[in-house]
């Protein structure tokens, strides 16, 4: 499939899960079993589709590397055990760890806590040329942070700063940090893998009845789980406030992996073609010093 087809498909099918303006935002409306209008028995079709993104994508990667102009920052939130990790490895599949970097945030230490919620997403990002994965990122400052305010505490904030409009402030941070990134040649785009919570207590289950799993599973997700509700208002909003047309939103349906990873490859592409991505051309004197290495090596042997 040449390139500017899978480029145009890739736009269309990943259009329908893209929130680029928050207003009116509600998960509701996007079923976490969705798959479009493919059907469990276009699942080899679909693996089908995913190779050709895939090696779609690479080639894309490749002229974004050479033309060291563009970087891209891809953002990952989820609730536990929607597969985060999976989409990562099978849609980069195809991408040279040359030009893409992954950074998975965990719980943050005594450094970090001692400088703004963004100062270590800050020195993450991207190069120009690369693409940069973030697996969980800044947003975890309003979404965990927020269903566990507790956290707070551990913060070393002042006091003066910790009040009942703090994570609308923040989300008015997080869309003027991103502006900024837009503004210097880096796009952003942010994914919520939402899974169903039946969906979830399967593969909860599926990690504890299998032995190969079991170093997947944590006590601690099913506290979390209890927490189901909260961690939804908390997504909702976070959209909601920081859904824009320079760094939209991907709600993607999360129930089917093999579904999943097609919307998620789908949507980079889209963003990689939108950026006139080409190999540098080179000006009419390099040409000539090409032409004479070429002679050189033909007759040197």
């Amino acid at each position: 499939m040449k390139l500017e087809q899978a480029i145009k498909r890739s736009r269309r099918f990943a259009d329908p899960f893209r929130i680029e303006r928050g207003r009116g935002f509600r998960l509701r409306d996007f079923p976490p079993d969705d798959t479009g209008r493919l059907k469990s028995e276009d699942k080899d079709a679909a693996k089908e589709a995913l190779a050709e993104g895939i090696e779609a994508l690479g080639e894309l990667q490749e002229m974004l590397y050479a033309q060291d102009r563009w970087a891209v920052l891809l953002v990952f939130q989820a609730i536990d055990a929607a597969g985060k990790d999976g989409v990562i490895k099978h849609v980069m599949s195809g991408v040279n760890p040359q030009g893409c970097q992954v950074m998975s945030f965990k719980q943050p230490s005594s450094e970090e806590l001692d400088h703004d919620y963004l100062w270590r997403s800050a020195k993450a990002l991207p190069e120009r040329g690369r693409i940069g994965i973030f697996n969980r990122s800044y947003y975890e400052e309003i979404l965990v942070v927020r269903v566990h305010e507790e956290l707070l505490e551990t913060a070393h904030l002042p006091d003066a700063v910790k009040h009942g409009g703090i994570w609308k402030e923040r989300a008015t941070d997080i869309c003027n940090f991103e502006e900024y990134l837009a503004h210097n040649g880096v796009l952003v785009r942010k994914f919520f893998l939402q899974v169903s919570r039946d969906e979830q207590r399967r593969r909860f289950l599926d990690r504890l009845e299998n032995p190969e799993k079991h170093w997947k599973f944590s006590s601690s997700d099913l506290r979390e789980r209890e927490l189901w509700d909260q961690y939804s208002t908390a997504y909702e909003d976070a959209i909601r406030r920081t859904a824009t047309k320079h760094a939209p939103w991907y709600v993607v349906p999360a129930d089917n992996k093999w579904f999943t990873r097609l919307v998620v490859a789908a949507a980079i592409i889209d963003a990689l073609g939108s950026l006139d991505l080409h190999f540098p051309r080179v000006n009419k004197a390099r040409q000539r010093d090409l032409a004479r290495a070429h002679r050189y090596l033909l007759r040197h042997r």
